[in-house]
């Protein structure tokens, strides 16, 4: 039997409490009626027109996505605008959405730092910054690898684990080094560098590295770095609150996580995998 759009809120809120998300974010239900009945739920990392229209397709009650489609302040939705229209077809289609974003990336156990920490083979796992108010929850995880791997074969367990992406995963360090101690961070974590050196981490795997930033970790001895697509950092959240959403409701209502890449970039040109040479051009 379907449940009502509150009952799958409760349960998503019991998980992933609001009030652990930054002041500036937008998460909650964006459209949907909380007295409408809820049969089918599509988790995804973004609310683009492809998992849109996937819901519509599969006949889906309610869009969960881990980032939000109104962040900033609007003062409507009118359908000739690109994020207006997606809520239009969405309200029209009888379909919800719902945002849990850095509620998520904080939640304790079941967030998605924690899940990209587990597939990754970490275990002993810490918040890399916890927050003052409750150790328990913050931003980040460190933990350690069930053996030590060199920085070329942890980079290529990163890729062999996450969606394949254009950008694929990019490593600044020797590739001979070893790494026992890794920190992760879900999407932009390049402000948890110096925590990640504080906990002595070995290498830091986050998303959205600047040049400079980079380029600076690299002349002091401090983690080495893997950038990997924010998109692929976030996914393995997915399946992870799919699954325990099902289970919080009893299997009153069929969850499926979405298999549209909604990572922005489509083509790559030039580089093959591995170690570059000069910077020279290529003719």
């Amino acid at each position: 039997m379907p449940v009502p759009l509150r009952e799958v809120i409760a349960a998503l809120d019991a998980r992933y409490d609001p009030a652990l998300a930054e002041s500036w974010d937008a998460v909650g239900l964006v459209c949907g009626d909380p007295d409408e009945p809820v049969d089918r739920v599509l988790f995804a990392v973004d609310p683009t027109t492809a998992v849109v229209d996937e819901a519509i397709e599969t006949g889906t009650d309610l869009v969960v996505t881990h980032h939000p489609l109104l962040l900033t302040p609007v003062h409507g939705v009118p359908a000739h605008d690109p994020k207006g229209r997606l809520v239009h077809r969405l309200v029209r289609a009888g379909a919800g959405l719902f945002v849990v974003h850095t509620n998520a990336d904080r939640a304790p156990g079941c967030g998605v730092n924690d899940a990209l920490a587990d597939v990754l083979g970490l275990s002993g796992t810490v918040p890399l910054e916890p927050s003052a108010a409750d150790p328990r929850t913050g931003l980040g995880r460190v933990g350690q690898l069930p053996e030590p791997l060199s920085l070329r074969a942890f980079a290529e367990r990163a890729a062999a684990v996450l969606p394949a992406t254009v950008g694929g995963v990019r490593a600044a360090g020797e590739p001979g080094r070893v790494v026992r101690r890794v920190a992760v961070c879900g999407g932009s974590g390049g402000s948890l560098l110096a925590a990640a050196a504080a906990a002595g981490a070995d290498v830091l795997l986050t998303s959205d590295l600047k040049h400079h930033p980079a380029s600076e970790a690299g002349e002091v001895d401090g983690p080495a770095l893997c950038d990997v697509a924010h998109f692929a950092s976030e996914w393995p959240w997915l399946p992870v609150a799919a699954e325990l959403l099902a289970d919080d409701l009893a299997g009153q209502v069929a969850v499926a996580v979405s298999r549209r890449r909604t990572d922005p970039w489509t083509y790559r040109a030039g580089q093959e995998d591995g170690p570059v040479g000069d910077a020279a051009p290529r003719r």
